[in-house]
């Protein structure tokens, strides 16, 4: 009589700790990591949060106790920083050439991006090219000419010209950064809104803008750090009339006017009124910078 083979039972492979070296760097890896991220966050923070407790101290304090809280809060450093140090007109001046630049250079850049990531023409590459290869001048390289340029078109010393300056150097980046992220958007829906009857300006104003938002937001807000805190350009093309004078050119002159007059409470008042808007800015539109740098690689 012939018996049935008995299935043989498998060992248990044993569990071997060859993974934990792995694990154990891993953690350590992230650790480093983790304690970089925080100390650039409080090499950051600190200096900010420091200028703005001294500017409510008083000039006393500063140089008594520089890293102590303020006895009682001065607001009469502000309102000496805003109307004393005319900081509130500069504040105002680069109000409105900022907003015009960032408003010039998103109309411009989205539209140029949005027919290099979209359209298929002759010289579509070159075009392309010429625009990112402004990236690779810097604003030193271009002074000299650029001062010349600004003089002889009429627009010297105006608001006008330093808008047009800034629109200009922040093109190749906008470009850049939108043709990219044009390129991620669906087509179908480009497809689908031109088949019901949608023109190509009406499809881009009503179609495509408002599904780029995320990169419009992060783009404009990237221009609008760069021009709110640009002091080259407004010192070399704008001369001589203070009244015109951008933020960064009133703090620089407060800071070495109150260097010598020992009023630092109010410099660093000044100081505090041009950082608010940028924190500001930052804050309300954190999510949407976010999800605008990403939404490329998630696509």
């Amino acid at each position: 009589m012939t018996t049935l083979d008995q299935p043989t039972a498998i060992a248990p492979t044993p569990v071997t700790s060859g993974d934990r070296p792995v694990r154990r760097e891993l953690g350590v890896a992230n650790a480093l990591s983790h304690g970089f991220l925080l100390f650039w966050g409080l090499l950051t923070v600190l200096p900010l949060l420091w200028m703005f407790v001294s500017s409510f101290k008083t000039n006393g304090e500063i140089l008594a106790d520089p890293w102590g809280l303020p006895g009682a809060l001065h607001l009469d450093n502000w309102a000496r920083a805003w109307t004393g140090a005319h900081i509130g007109r500069y504040f105002l001046n680069s109000l409105v050439v900022v907003t015009g630049s960032v408003s010039l250079t998103m109309l411009m850049g989205a539209t140029a991006a949005y027919v290099f990531a979209r359209y298929e023409f002759r010289g579509r590459q070159v075009v392309y090219y010429l625009f990112v290869g402004g990236l690779m001048f810097p604003v030193f390289l271009a002074l000299v000419p650029l001062f010349f340029v600004v003089r002889n078109a009429g627009l010297f010393n105006t608001w006008l010209g330093l808008i047009l300056v800034y629109a200009a150097y922040s093109l190749p980046f906008t470009v850049f950064f939108l043709t990219a992220f044009f390129r991620t958007l669906p087509t179908s829906v480009a497809e689908a809104a031109l088949v019901d009857g949608c023109g190509h300006f009406r499809l881009f104003f009503r179609v495509m803008l408002p599904m780029a938002r995320p990169g419009l937001i992060s783009v404009a807000l990237f221009n609008f750090l760069s021009h709110w805190n640009q002091f080259l350009l407004p010192q070399v093309l704008l001369q001589g009339d203070e009244s015109k004078w951008m933020l960064a050119q009133g703090l620089f002159a407060l800071s070495v006017s109150q260097g010598y007059a020992g009023d630092y409470a109010r410099l660093f008042a000044g100081l505090s009124i041009a950082v608010l808007p940028v924190l500001a800015v930052y804050v309300a539109f954190q999510r949407q910078v976010q999800a605008g740098l990403t939404a490329g690689q998630l696509k």
